[in-house]
């Protein structure tokens, strides 16, 4: 039974803390109090450093780097509810991530997400250095807690040249923390609706080993009808150096479940926005996944100019999906590599240069079968294909520095793509039909110039590239769609970044214009759904980014005061579009708030505590293509207080937290296009957290 307070999970607290509660206890009771000096210094410590991006092949500044980038690092993650990652991602200008319900993700990048009524499409993750995103263009983000990263790098904008096809941007989510301290680290949180959440980890560092291992585990009741959910959690990290060299495995396998609701219409969602739709609740409508992840990478420094990362990874999905109109099944099977080159200069004070050029293939083979869906129950086939895609490019990247002020980037990739399909039932096809797409070239010119040492500018000209996502493809109505065309289109932006002199304080402002053409809508046909290339869109747009430390002295009342908001202006409209007889062009882009503000202040204050408030303003979201229908605008306010002390070795913190404390009534994650006006999918109300970590 969903709980509504806190208080209410005090006995679900207690009884699934276990081995969490015993490392907290021996912490606290073995351990004798320190000066908190310590832990103020460890909370400001590398938030005032330079930040650096390991996106583009090697390490350099945010400051100096081309395109449009953003990272969000541990302490910032740290700051974000433990159980999503859709707050911390809405803190990254032009990024919209959202949660339709518990364990749903959808996320966009500079764009729309019409193409995503669920899941991550045509943005390309990866995981360390190994592709995330499969062959087939799905990405299963929501089958990580995100206490498993460290930090997340995001690039903005179609970025082919170095990744493959894409039109929005890249993710890349580091699991790695970087130091090679041993340690055993635990924590627990329980909140409203039922929430609860437990997380442990273990690091040993020997010689030139480092082994993490990390669990977690999260179930939640959900503020809605059938809206319950639950993940399990592990991770396997392994770090091993020989001589400059490194090689790393990761891995992790996750087994989430959860129950969907449905959309509501507006008359619906007023009279009860706790309700579901009647026949999500009849035909048990829900998600099971199953992910196993694993890969190697080798960095290998086979000169002093010269060295090779090479990748090697695969994954096994099983995916179950009760839905009103059918039961479907998808057994994927993923395997890949990506291996590149670095050839550097030999310094010299006025000219720097690298060159890098690489790989990157993947083969996913995926058994998808439909049935009729008896109340959970699955029952005779509908319909049941093999669909194998193939996705491969190559790339190369040249990189010059001119008098350490003037920087150029230049690269370019050729992508292939191509999938092949047979229907196993009802035609028991015997050969595969082959759908082979042109090959494609991806360029990318970027440049950035040091007007001062604080003060950089930059200017970047991309072209993007999205091939149809298997999903996309192949669709509910259980037909393989063999005219959908991959969406194009070239990004031109510029922008500057400037910072003060001791790095306390940093703006990042850019304005860009992104024309897609043959970009691809979802179309709903009853309760099925279909996907066609519509014409163009065009997509002005601006991003604004600041964070400050406006006091930092480490005595008085406050200890410390940052300031950190972020804003995104999108001026994106349909610039010629038709289905049918009914014309879109001119109107706004669906699913795209015209303003978006989010803004926080973390105070640090004596005695190790600390609050933290976090206000976000979205304006008013066009809910379909025709703008007649909208979600109205909403101002979402988060605060958290923390108390952090070191009790001998130990790093004791305890916390308490509330979400929508304006008790805002939203929609987190619209269906577009719904069918039958069925667009809101209603978000908690005013909603509490507790929880506590120790770190040995």
């Amino acid at each position: 039974m969903a709980l509504t307070a806190p208080v209410l999970s005090v006995c679900l607290f207690v009884r699934k803390i276990g081995l969490t509660a015993i490392i907290v206890l021996y912490a606290i009771v073995n351990a004798s109090a320190q000066d908190n000096n310590e832990m103020l210094a460890d909370t400001t410590r590398g938030l005032l450093n330079e930040v650096t991006i390991k996106g583009y092949l090697s390490e350099q500044p945010v400051l100096n780097t081309p395109s449009s980038v953003s990272v969000i690092n541990s302490s910032q993650l740290a700051l974000q509810p433990s159980t999503s990652f859709v707050a911390a991602l809405n803190t990254v200008p032009g990024i919209r991530a959202e949660e339709r319900s518990p364990g749903s993700y959808r996320l966009s990048i500079r764009g729309s997400l019409l193409r995503s009524p669920f899941g991550i499409r045509n943005i390309k993750v990866y995981y360390d250095e190994l592709p995330f995103t499969d062959a087939g263009g799905n990405t299963y983000l929501n089958a990580i807690d995100v206490n498993s990263i460290n930090n997340i790098e995001v690039l903005k904008g179609p970025d082919g040249s170095l990744f493959g096809a894409n039109s929005g941007g890249v993710v890349i989510l580091n699991p790695y923390a970087g130091a090679d301290n041993s340690y055993v680290a635990a924590g627990v949180n329980a909140g409203s609706y039922g929430l609860f959440h437990q997380k442990s980890a273990v690091q040993q560092q020997w010689h030139n080993n480092t082994l993490t291992i990390k669990q977690a585990y999260q179930s939640y009741g959900g503020y809605r009808q059938n809206s319950y959910m639950y993940r399990h959690f592990i991770n396997v990290a392994n770090r091993f150096t020989y001589g400059k060299n490194e090689l790393k495995a990761l891995g992790y396998y996750s087994d989430l479940n959860y129950q969907t609701p449905g959309g509501l219409t507006l008359t619906q969602m007023e009279a009860d926005p706790r309700s579901a739709r009647p026949q999500a609740i009849a035909q048990r409508i829900g998600i099971r996944q199953k992910m196993l992840y694993g890969g190697l990478v080798n960095n290998w420094h086979i000169s002093r100019r010269l060295k090779n990362v090479a990748a090697v990874y695969g994954s096994r999905v099983d995916f179950v999906n009760p839905f009103i109109t059918n039961y479907e099944e998808r057994d994927e099977n993923t395997y890949g590599l990506r291996t590149y080159f670095e050839w550097t200069a030999v310094p010299r004070p006025n000219f720097d240069w690298q060159v890098n050029a690489g790989v990157e293939w993947q083969q996913t083979n995926a058994l998808i079968s439909n049935y009729d869906n008896n109340a959970g129950i699955k029952g005779d086939a509908q319909a049941i294909d093999w669909v194998n895609s193939n996705q491969h490019f190559i790339f190369t990247r040249y990189v010059a520095t001119f008098y350490k002020r003037l920087h150029i980037e230049a690269s370019l990739s050729l992508n292939y793509f191509s999938y092949r399909f047979k229907n196993a039932f009802p035609l028991a096809q015997k050969a595969f039909d082959t759908r082979d797409f042109k090959p494609q070239l991806m360029p990318r010119l970027a440049m950035s110039y040091k007007l001062t040492n604080n003060f950089v500018w930059r200017a970047t000209v991309s072209r993007g590239y999205s091939t149809p996502t298997i999903a996309e493809v192949r669709t509910n109505n259980n037909m393989v769609n063999t005219a959908l065309n991959a969406e194009l289109g070239w990004n031109y932006e510029t922008g500057f970044r400037l910072r003060n002199s001791d790095e306390s304080t940093f703006l990042d402002f850019s304005v860009f214009y992104y024309r897609l053409q043959s970009a691809i809508v979802r179309r709903l046909q009853d309760e099925t759904e279909y996907y066609i290339n519509s014409g163009s869109i065009k997509q002005p747009g601006a991003e604004v980014y600041f964070s400050s430390w406006l006091y930092r002295q480490g005595a008085g009342l406050f200890k410390a005061v940052q300031f950190n908001t972020a804003y995104t202006l999108s001026r994106y409209t349909f610039e010629n579009y038709t289905a049918g007889a009914t014309d879109y062009s001119g109107n706004k882009l669906t699913g795209v708030p015209g303003h978006v503000l989010v803004s926080s202040v973390q105070v640090l204050l004596p005695l190790g505590f600390a609050v933290f408030i976090q206000h976000n303003f979205t304006d008013r979201i066009p809910l379909n293509d025709a703008n007649t229908y909208y979600a109205s605008k909403y101002h979402l306010l988060q605060a958290r207080a923390t108390w952090r002390q070191l009790i001998g070795k130990a790093r004791l913190e305890i916390y308490a937290g509330a979400d929508n404390l304006l008790n805002q009534r939203y929609s987190l994650g619209n269906d577009l296009n719904a069918f039958g006006n069925r667009y809101y999918n209603p978000a908690a109300l005013r909603n509490y957290n507790v929880g506590i970590n120790v770190v040995l």
